[in-house]
């Protein structure tokens, strides 16, 4: 399966950058300041080939130019960034201050919002250099940064949950019956890189009473006739995620795991159908937990119902309970109701959704049925 996509321009990633420091100042902050990781590929177009103890920062202000500081001996690879040319570039060697290169970049009792994965010690080298500033994480301080797609970001997206929508396809035609998990996770991982993911970050295989563990990870227990199986799986493909669940059994079911598949299912119908703009995020989360709830099995639905989806597989906005965020069109999240009977199995269903100017749109369409495998 091979899409192609034009590349995200220069200009691209200035209008990001832009909303960007827009976006801070309407939160109240003086600027925000991006360390290595997913916010500074959105903004930059600039993946550092290693990321070290040395800094590397994008300041971002709404009064000012954005300005990234790199390691000296790292600025050539910053310099071919897609988006480079939208703004300067300012590096440091090693034996001086870097703090001393971002400090007059920064007000001196600003408040900044800084990435989450912005290292403790570089964090603190800033406060050291401007001790009347503070920092607030950027998923607390501005939360919908990266959650409304455009439509060049959709589309890579809805690439990525046809891509996995063809792995689940195949994965259905492997035996399952006397193999390991970890043998059919190796099989989903090299499916989801046949059909064009450049970055496999999960292959959950969890078979019979593994199956009640969400995050199981798969080990070395032999698949048996009988199980049902758990399949939850995705990653990066043209720099954007995917994430699908399904449930499929080894033989025929029992009437009980029918049920509870039955169940699971129009919990994901019922979330999915919740899907509008404006509706709080929690709406989407309370739907399908309705549905559960009524069936009997609320206690076994033990963790939210969705996760944003972007250049990272697990991002703002959540849905869950508590989350009056309204949807807007563009936001892109699963749905992924689940139930979890501990020491016999589990079921899950998952899709991709967008937000549409009606309503939702699954970006995952393959079977959510429960499927026979052997």
């Amino acid at each position: 399966m091979t899409s192609t996509f034009a590349p995200f321009t220069a200009d691209d990633y200035a209008a990001r950058m832009t909303r960007a420091a827009r976006a801070a100042g309407e939160a109240g902050l003086d600027g925000i300041v991006v360390a290595p990781g997913p916010d500074l590929v959105w903004l930059t177009g600039y993946r550092p080939t290693a990321v070290t103890e040395r800094l590397t920062a994008l300041v971002l202000a709404p009064d000012r130019d954005p300005v990234l500081v790199v390691p000296a001996l790292e600025a050539p690879d910053a310099r071919r960034a897609a988006g480079a040319g939208a703004l300067a570039l300012r590096d440091w060697a090693d034996g001086q201050d870097p703090y001393a290169a971002v400090a007059p970049l920064l007000a001196p009792a600003g408040r900044f919002g800084i990435s989450d994965n912005a290292w403790a010690m570089h964090l603190l080298g800033l406060q050291r250099a401007l001790p009347r500033s503070s920092y607030a994480a950027l998923t607390t301080a501005l939360p919908m940064l990266r959650a409304v797609k455009d439509a060049a970001e959709l589309d890579r997206l809805a690439a990525a949950g046809a891509a996995a929508d063809a792995a689940y396809e195949e994965i259905t035609a492997v035996p399952f019956a006397g193999r390991r998990e970890t043998e059919v996770a190796g099989d989903l991982a090299d499916l989801l890189r046949r059909f064009g993911h450049e970055q496999v970050d999960f292959t959950v295989v969890g078979s019979g009473p593994n199956g009640a563990d969400p995050h199981h990870e798969a080990d070395d227990r032999v698949i048996e006739e009988g199980d049902t199986v758990v399949l939850d799986f995705g990653g990066l493909m043209h720099g954007y995620g995917s994430d699908t669940s399904r449930t499929v059994h080894v033989g025929e079911p029992s009437p009980a795991e029918r049920t509870v598949h039955d169940v699971v299912r129009a919990a994901q119908e019922a979330g999915v159908a919740a899907v509008r703009p404006g509706t709080a995020c929690q709406e989407v989360d309370r739907a399908a937990r309705a549905v559960i709830d009524d069936a009997g099995y609320g206690e076994f639905f033990i963790h939210r119902t969705g996760h944003g989806i972007g250049v990272t597989t697990h991002e703002p906005p959540y849905m869950i309970e508590g989350e009056e965020r309204p949807l807007v069109p563009g936001m892109c999240f699963s749905v992924e109701p689940g139930i979890y009977l501990p020491g016999r199995f589990g079921v899950r269903i998952e899709d991709i959704v967008t937000v549409t100017e009606d309503g939702g749109r699954r970006l995952n369409n393959s079977a959510r049925e429960m499927a026979i495998v052997h």
